[in-house]
């Protein structure tokens, strides 16, 4: 290989074009790289965090959803509670009521049972009054006396 004019003429051109790129093009090159390089970085930590802050999310929405339930538990025990305490008043209220009633009914059989027998005792005196009555009229007659009891003791 000879070294002549041509090759020192190409040398010449290319560390003038290595000049020229090391001075203004690599600069912006390795400006770009280093910014792509700063966000695909802080990409990451976004991502990184957006992992993270979706984990705390989730064990948030667990916590709340475990409380909710815990909740509505608690909220279904309550209004059973309260379904039997309602359902115990009602039926002390209507033993009450039916105490009540059958007192009241007893009364009235008891009032009714006293009436009628005053009214029996009313009837029987009656009948003794028409009887010492018929009897007076009459002679006193052993035979006819024994049978106006025996009439009177049928009517009664």
């Amino acid at each position: 290989m000879e070294f002549n004019a041509t090759l020192i003429g190409e040398m010449i051109a290319f560390a003038i074009l290595i000049w020229f790129c090391v001075h203004f093009i690599w600069p912006h090159i390795t400006k770009a790289i280093e910014e792509r390089q700063i966000k695909i970085a802080e990409g990451l930590d976004a991502a990184e965090r957006a992992r993270a802050e979706l984990r705390d999310a989730d064990n948030k929405v667990a916590a709340e959803i475990k409380q909710a339930r815990a909740q509505a538990t608690e909220i279904i025990d309550r209004a059973h509670q309260q379904a039997n305490q309602i359902m115990d008043k009602a039926r002390a209220d209507a033993v009450v009521e039916a105490n009540r009633q059958k007192a009241a009914a007893q009364d009235d059989i008891a009032s009714m049972a006293q009436r009628a027998r005053e009214e029996l005792r009313e009837r029987v005196g009656a009948l003794a009054v028409q009887g010492a009555s018929k009897i007076v009229q009459r002679e006193i007659d052993p035979s006819a006396h024994k049978a106006l009891l025996d009439q009177l003791a049928a009517e009664i």
